[in-house]
């Protein structure tokens, strides 16, 4: 097995743990390392997982109730003054409804403050279309001066914070609900711009971020079985690109699946099908959510039905392969 990934991923026993608890470890330690950074919420001090940092450091928390527009320019300005915010609400409303406040406050000024959304894709479940984020991906990313990532486990969402608190400039981070399992080990290394090759292959390129970097994994192991050797790409650093990364797999397979748990349209596969068309343009097929919203269900019967599954990796590697 790959020296990066968790030696239990595929059995019955693997850890499952929400991406949005490495958030709260993560910015415990940034916060100890740093008397700098400080944490603003949103009346979601638990669900976010900042409450470790308001136990940790009362005098650095700040409480905003329900108001993402005012902690968004609340952030904006303690960032001008040196401070390293942490600005945490669900998705849906941090980035979705103050991308106005961080597009002029924040990305436009460039200033040093980090946007927390949690409760991000469809695997929210129950909560339901309103509140199931499925475009930051997008709205962020055309943001200038915005780094955006989607950590694909919860030790990788730690080294996300530690290494978007050191990170001079804005940065937007998203994390899920549902607990889902360790993909990689805390020696898993991490750094903004770069993408990891989880698995090697010769005849397809599966690049994919979020928890559904296991689904790849798993789609992967199935594939050979039948002959089919894919290339897994873990893929956290939506913006910047790992172009590097990327275009050798792409060049050695010819054909690429993109995977996230966010709408295809703007998000990875986007970001991805971009850079290829203008560099060396392949076969290339999305798995994610198809130009729809959600609707209230489990996390795992959302996944099945919008098709996030291994077994619909699969079938676009099919596609791809006739």
């Amino acid at each position: 097995m790959n020296k990066f990934l968790n030696p239990k991923l595929f059995s019955k026993d693997v850890e499952m743990i929400p991406t949005r608890n490495g958030y709260g470890d993560g910015v415990v330690e940034a916060g100890r390392a740093n008397p700098n950074v400080v944490v603003l919420c949103c009346d979601l001090v638990e669900s976010t997982r900042s409450l470790p940092f308001a136990q940790a450091f009362p005098q650095r928390f700040f409480e905003m109730g329900v108001a993402e527009q005012n902690m968004a320019g609340v952030g904006a300005g303690m960032a001008a003054t040196g401070k390293i915010p942490f600005i945490s609400s669900y998705a849906v409303f941090s980035p979705g409804r103050n991308w106005d406040q961080i597009r002029v406050s924040i990305a436009y000024s460039n200033l040093n403050v980090k946007i927390m959304g949690a409760h991000s894709g469809i695997s929210v479940g129950p909560d339901g279309a309103t509140h199931q984020a499925l475009e930051d991906i997008a709205i962020m990313r055309v943001l200038p001066n915005m780094v955006v990532l989607a950590p694909c486990d919860a030790h990788e969402a730690r080294k996300a914070v530690l290494a978007a608190a050191k990170y001079v400039g804005p940065v937007y981070i998203r994390f899920t609900r549902e607990k889902t399992p360790v993909i990689t080990r805390p020696s898993t290394p991490f750094e903004i711009g770069k993408a990891v090759v989880l698995r090697e292959g010769s005849d397809v390129t599966l690049i994919a971020c979020g928890p559904l970097v296991y689904e790849a994994l798993l789609a992967a192991e199935q594939l050979s079985k039948r002959g089919i050797d894919a290339e897994v790409i873990n893929c956290p650093s939506i913006k910047p690109l790992d172009k590097k990364t990327i275009l050798k797999s792409v060049q050695k397979t010819g054909a690429a699946v993109t995977v996230e748990e966010h709408q295809t349209t703007g998000g990875l596969f986007g970001a991805i099908a971009e850079f290829l068309s203008q560099t060396n343009p392949v076969p290339i097929i999305p798995v994610g959510m198809d130009d729809t919203f959600g609707e209230s269900g489990t996390p795992d019967e959302l996944l099945t039905k919008y098709g996030m599954r291994s077994k619909n990796i699969e079938r676009a590697v099919s596609v791809l392969m006739r």
